[in-house]
C-alpha cells in the first residue's frame, strides 16, 4: 500500500472506501492506453464537473466520468450534513465519521450485489493507519486489495459490503474544499488489467479536488436556498384563514432547476368592519435579497392597510416607498433594495356587508373570479405601472361578487413560462377553474391547479391565493340616518338599544349606548349632517358613525379643569378596538366589541 497526495487538512467527514449498488445501463469500453485515458478524463472533468448546483448531480457526474474508462467501479460517500447545506463537523478519528452513499457507477461485468446501495449509511470504520491519510486530506492508493482484509480490521461479513468481488486495486480520495473534508471518492479496478499507480492517484486527486469545489458550491447554494425558503415561508401568512368575509387557502412553490427562491408572496389582512384585504405580489430576482425585499414590501403593505386606505391610494404610497428605497440604493446605503424596483403588487378589499370587491394593481395580473353559478372570468382592471416607476396613477376597479364565489389571486409564474405566453396561461387557468368540482375544498382546488398548470420544475416562483367569499345576511346589519340635531342623539340611543334587544345582545347595551351617544354627539357638533349610524353583528359587534367631515379624530387625555374632551378617550377604553377611516364623502369612526360566544 502506498499513499499519495498533498495538502494539510483537519476535518472528519471523509470516510473512504465503500461501494455502491450497480448502476444499470453502463457499457463496457475497450481498455484505453493509460496516458490517453488520463488525458481524456482530465479534459472531460474540466468540461462537465461543477456545472450543476445540486450536490447529488455533481457527484453522479463524477462517477459517470470515471467508469468505465478509468475504473470499473466508483462510489461517492458524503457527510449527511453536506446534503442539507451545512458544513461537516471536524473529527480527529475515522471512527467518528458518518457518511452516506450518494452516487455510484460500475461496469456491467463487475460483481457488486453485496455492496452497500445508494442511499445507505456507511457503518463506522475503526481508526487505523490506513484511514489516517484520508483524515488528513491525502489520497490512499491500494495496489493490492488483498492487503485490505488485514489492514481494515473489519468483520469479514462487513468487508464484503465494502470490497467488490474480483477487485485487484483501489484508490480512495477525500473530497477536500476550503479545509473541509466533505466526503470520499473510491474507485476500483477488476476488469481493467493494469493496477492503479501513482499517476492514476495523482490524476484522480486533481479531478476530485475540482469536484470538491463543485460540491461545496452546491452545498452553499443549498444552504442559501433552504434559508431563503424558510425565511419566505415564515413571512407568508397561514395557508388557511377563516374570516367572516371569506375563507382562504394559499400555496407557494419555489422555482426549480437551480433558480432558487424568489420574491413571490401573498397576504390576507383583516380590516375593520369585517372587511378583508387580499394581497399578492412579485419581487424581481431570486435568493435572500429577493426574500428580504419581499419582506419589506409585505410589512409596508400591512402598515398602509392599517391606515384603511383605498387600494389605489395604498399603491400610490407603496410606490413612493419603493422610490425611496431605490434612492437608498443609489446612494450606497443598502445593497439589496434594488430588488424592489420593478416589483408588482395587487391589493383588493372585499366587504361582506355589500359584496363589493375593490382592487388596484401595480403591474400585476388581475384576479380570476369563479361565481358560485356561472363561468370564471378575470376582473377587468386598468394595468397600473410597476412599483418604482412613479408619477402614474393607480386606478381602482369595483365589482359586486356573488356569495360563495371563489377569487384566485396569483403571480405570473403560474400562467407564464418560456413555452407559453401569459394570455395562454390565463386561458388555461380559466379552463382549470371552470372544471373545478363544486365539492372541493380550497386546498384541494389549489393543489389541482398546481398539478394542471405547473411543470415538475417550474422556472419561476409561484404564489396562489384562493378566497371563497361570504355575504353577511341583511338581518345582521342595521342602518340609520340621524339628522344634524343634538336632540336626535336620544333617538339614536333608542334605536340601538332596540336593535341589540332583537339580537339578544342586551349584555352589550350599556357600552354600546355610551359609544353611540358620544360618537353621534361629536359628529353632529363638529361635522354637521347627515350622520350615518350602522351596527353589524358577526363574531364581534361593529358600531360605525359616519359624517361628512374629513378631519380625523384625535385621542387625548383631558385635564381635570377641561369641561370636555373625554368622550373619545372613554370610547377607546370601553371598546375592544376602534379607529377611523376616510370615505368618499367624509369619514367613518368604528368600534368593535367581542360578542363572546356562538351566534344564536
Amino acid at each position: 500500500m502506498a499513499s499519495h497526495g498533498s495538502g494539510d487538512l483537519a476535518s472528519a467527514d471523509g470516510q473512504w472506501l465503500v461501494l455502491l449498488a450497480p448502476v444499470e445501463g453502463t457499457s463496457t469500453t475497450p481498455e484505453l492506453d493509460g496516458e490517453q485515458r488520463r488525458q481524456e478524463l482530465s479534459h472531460a472533468a474540466a468540461a462537465t464537473i461543477g456545472a450543476s448546483l445540486d450536490v447529488t448531480d455533481t457527484v453522479q457526474t463524477l462517477v459517470n466520468l470515471l467508469v468505465p474508462g478509468f475504473a470499473d467501479l466508483a462510489t461517492v460517500d458524503l457527510a449527511e450534513s453536506v446534503l442539507v447545506g451545512d458544513e461537516p463537523a471536524r473529527f480527529a478519528a475515522s471512527g467518528d465519521v458518518r457518511l452516506r452513499r450518494i452516487a455510484a457507477a460500475q461496469s456491467p461485468a463487475v460483481s457488486a450485489e453485496n455492496l452497500l446501495p445508494v442511499g445507505q449509511a456507511l457503518p463506522p470504520v475503526p481508526d487505523n493507519a490506513l484511514m489516517r491519510p484520508l483524515m488528513q486530506g491525502h489520497p490512499v492508493l491500494i495496489s493490492d486489495v488483498a492487503t485490505l482484509h488485514t489492514a481494515l480490521s473489519v468483520d469479514p461479513e462487513h468487508l464484503r459490503s465494502f470490497i467488490p468481488r474480483g477487485a485487484h486495486s483501489s484508490v480512495a480520495v477525500p473530497l477536500y474544499a476550503r479545509g473541509l473534508i466533505l466526503g470520499c471518492v473510491t474507485v476500483w479496478r477488476s476488469q481493467l488489467s493494469s493496477a492503479f499507480g501513482d499517476e492514476d492517484a495523482s490524476l484522480l486527486e486533481d479531478v476530485v479536488s475540482r469536484t470538491a469545489l463543485g460540491v461545496d458550491n452546491a452545498r452553499r447554494y443549498t444552504k442559501e436556498h433552504r434559508s431563503a425558503l424558510a425565511l419566505q415561508r415564515s413571512l407568508l401568512p397561514h395557508s388557511a384563514v377563516d374570516l367572516a368575509a371569506a375563507e382562504t387557502a394559499g400555496l407557494y412553490q419555489p422555482a426549480g432547476g437551480g433558480v432558487g427562491v424568489g420574491g413571490d408572496w401573498f397576504d390576507v389582512i383583516p380590516l375593520p368592519s369585517l372587511r378583508v384585504a387580499f394581497v399578492v405580489g412579485d419581487v424581481v430576482g431570486h435568493g435572500l435579497d429577493a426574500t428580504a425585499a419581499m419582506a419589506r414590501l409585505r410589512t409596508a403593505v400591512q402598515t398602509l392597510a392599517d391606515l384603511d386606505l383605498d387600494p389605489g391610494e395604498l399603491l400610490t404610497h407603496l410606490d413612493d416607498l419603493v422610490l425611496g428605497l431605490s434612492t437608498e440604493h443609489r446612494t450606497g446605503v443598502s445593497s439589496s433594495e434594488l430588488a424592489v424596483l420593478g416589483a408588482t403588487c395587487l391589493y383588493a378589499v372585499y366587504d361582506p356587508t355589500t359584496g363589493r370587491l375593490t382592487a388596484s394593481t401595480a403591474g400585476h395580473p388581475p384576479p380570476a373570479v369563479l361565481p358560485s353559478q356561472g363561468q370564471p372570468f378575470f376582473l377587468e382592471m386598468a394595468p397600473g405601472p410597476l412599483l418604482g416607476v412613479g408619477g402614474m396613477p393607480f386606478e381602482v376597479a369595483e365589482l359586486e361578487i356573488p356569495p360563495g364565489s371563489t377569487l384566485a389571486f396569483f403571480t405570473d409564474g403560474l400562467v407564464e413560462s418560456r413555452d407559453n405566453d401569459i394570455e395562454e396561461g390565463m386561458a388555461r387557468l380559466r379552463d382549470c377553474l371552470a372544471a373545478t368540482a363544486p365539492g372541493l375544498t380550497l386546498d384541494e382546488t389549489s393543489q389541482r391547479i398546481f398539478v394542471a398548470l405547473l411543470p415538475e420544475a417550474p422556472t419561476d416562483d409561484v404564489a396562489l391565493l384562493l378566497a371563497r367569499t361570504r355575504r353577511l345576511p341583511p338581518d345582521r346589519i342595521a342602518t340609520w340616518e340621524i339628522e344634524a340635531d343634538l336632540s336626535k342623539v336620544a333617538h339614536a340611543r333608542e334605536v340601538v338599544l332596540r336593535q341589540l334587544s332583537d339580537w339578544n345582545l342586551d349584555d352589550l347595551a350599556f357600552v354600546t349606548e355610551l359609544v353611540v351617544s358620544e360618537l353621534v354627539t361629536n359628529a353632529i357638533r363638529y361635522a354637521g349632517g347627515p350622520v350615518g349610524l350602522r351596527l353589524i353583528r358577526s363574531e364581534v359587534l361593529v358600531c360605525e358613525v359616519s359624517d361628512p367631515s374629513s378631519t380625523q379624530p384625535r385621542l387625548r387625555r383631558a385635564r381635570e379643569t377641561d369641561e370636555g374632551g373625554r368622550g373619545l378617550f372613554l370610547v377607546a377604553q370601553l371598546a375592544d378596538r376602534w379607529g377611523s377611516r376616510f370615505t368618499g364623502t367624509g369619514k367613518t369612526i368604528w368600534t368593535e366589541q367581542d360578542i363572546g360566544g356562538a351566534l344564536s
